[in-house]
């Protein structure tokens, strides 16, 4: 199972943090990898300056903004499924 954390912390939600957890649910449910990717609400994850912070399998966080989400989700969470 992979583990998406999204961060909603004051920062993050106002880049649009619900809009990227909202797209991700999207992708997973039309890929149907509901019973292999799990996204998670997080606060803060130290990235407050970019764009949405989201960090996979306690990993390197990233910074996501709302239009780059199918970009993001091709680069670093198709690969590990």
């Amino acid at each position: 199972m992979i583990e998406v954390n999204v961060c909603i912390g004051s920062a993050c939600h106002l880049k649009g943090a619900y809009n990227v957890i909202a797209n991700l649910k999207k992708i997973i449910e039309e890929k149907h990898l509901g019973d292999k990717i799990e996204i998670k609400a997080a606060f803060c994850l130290g990235h407050c300056t970019k764009g949405v912070s989201v960090k996979i399998d306690n990993g390197e966080v990233i910074s996501v903004k709302e239009n780059e989400v199918d970009s993001f989700f091709n680069k670093y969470i198709a690969g590990r499924l």
